[in-house]
């Protein structure tokens, strides 16, 4: 029986899709409005709300949101209200790309994005144009030189360096270790394998050839029976969490968490992956430069928390809202140096790069600290293990400094 429904639905989805590109396009082009008297500032953002990777990046775009509408409520400056802009690129480079000179042609003096691919093209045309870009990706190449990209951490190799050691610190066999890397196919992924392979051999690893996944897996049972084979001790995910959950989701069918250890980047351990495979994750361990949902004993944790209760009526208990929560701190705290120092008329990317690099020890509400520089874009560099214990995330490890794993020539 055919669907009756199919074409006028899809006949209502395509005059909403048009009518929300002749909204984005007639407001792309208007001057910053003013809202109750206050002049309007305004923040970029290229999200990937939709396609392979939304299913992380969404929450991360409310918590930059959510942040937003909290700074100008609470904090506030004077006179000046700010505003997120945002554009779906739906994971594609060339979308990207187009909705950032939408976002450069409108003046938009700070733009975030958290796709590596897009930042990596843009890179040239960001100095060209002299607007700064915020990203929660620390790729190499946004860290080492420093430029117009301000990574929020230091590089994904330079982080898994925490896990690394706690690994080895607590290795009790005779031989080497066996790493195993379990990459995402993109920059995103590839990012970490030169440097970290380097730091992981020269404390004694012994790193096997790479495992590669897709932004989303629908079943990983021929890799992990690969790295069964291969005799892995620590197995470390460079991927998110469409492609890591299912990956572990098929560990804990074959019964690999008891032959072997499971890690990954922050942005995979949460509470989605242990909802996939609960057994499986048992153990699991990532570095972090932000405490979990549950430190609420640290007064801006507990400030998020009230605000999303208050926003959005629930709580998400994954890494991706803090993360964009932080994000907007910093924008924000950017944002209000630049007007200080060159006022409302004169805001431009050149004086917002000015007040990134002036960042020194910037406090998140005892969340995290940041610190720029003009020759630093590593804006956290301390790193704490935490760990899947009983279904819960805690943390194992001190935070310490990670060390800078600068590319070789």
């Amino acid at each position: 029986m055919k669907n009756r429904m199919v074409k006028p639905i899809q006949r209502g989805v395509t005059i909403l899709a048009l009518a929300l590109t002749a909204l984005l396009l007639v407001t792309a082009c208007a001057p910053a409005p003013t809202v109750e008297g206050k002049n309007v500032v305004q923040i970029g953002l290229l999200g990937c709300l939709t396609g392979a990777g939304a299913t992380a990046e969404h929450p991360c775009f409310l918590g930059v949101l959510d942040y937003v509408t909290y700074f100008n409520e609470e904090k506030g400056i004077p006179g000046v209200t700010i505003e997120l802009v945002w554009r779906d690129t739906g994971t594609e480079v060339v979308r990207a790309i187009t909705n950032y000179n939408v976002l450069a042609d409108r003046g938009v003096p700070l733009i975030m994005c958290n796709d590596g691919r897009p930042v990596e093209a843009l890179m040239s045309q960001l100095e060209k144009d002299q607007i700064p870009l915020f990203t929660g990706n620390t790729q190499t190449t946004f860290v080492y030189p420093a430029g117009w990209v301000f990574p929020a951490g230091a590089t994904h190799a330079e982080a898994a360096t925490v896990v690394f050691d706690y690994f080895m610190g607590n290795w009790k066999g005779e031989r080497p270790p066996k790493l195993q890397f379990f990459i995402m196919d993109s920059l995103y992924g590839w990012d970490i394998v030169e440097d970290a392979t380097r730091y992981a051999e020269s404390i004694g690893f012994e790193v096997l050839p790479i495992e590669v996944g897709a932004h989303v897996i629908v079943d990983a049972t021929v890799q992990m029976l690969r790295i069964r084979e291969h005799g892995a001790d620590l197995v470390y995910f460079q991927h998110i969490i469409t492609g890591a959950g299912p990956a572990m989701r098929d560990a804990e069918r074959l019964g690999l968490e008891e032959e072997m250890q499971f890690a990954s980047n922050a942005d995979i351990l949460g509470e989605a992956l242990i909802k996939m495979a609960p057994v499986g994750v048992e153990g699991f361990l990532a570095p972090r430069y932000l405490p979990w949902v549950d430190e609420t004993e640290i007064p801006g944790v507990k400030t998020m928390m009230d605000r999303q209760l208050k926003y959005r009526g629930k709580v998400h208990e994954g890494p991706e809202y803090m993360a964009g929560w932080v994000y907007g701190a910093v924008m924000c705290e950017a944002m209000k140096r630049a007007l200080e120092e060159v006022g409302y008329e004169n805001l431009d990317g050149p004086a917002v790069k000015r007040a990134l690099e002036s960042v020194q020890d910037f406090d998140v509400d005892g969340i995290v600290k940041f610190t720029y520089g003009p020759e630093r874009r590593r804006g956290c560099r301390d790193y704490a293990v935490y760990q899947v214990q009983g279904g819960k995330i805690v943390r194992v490890t001190d935070y310490q400094e990670v060390p800078m794993l600068v590319p070789q020539e």
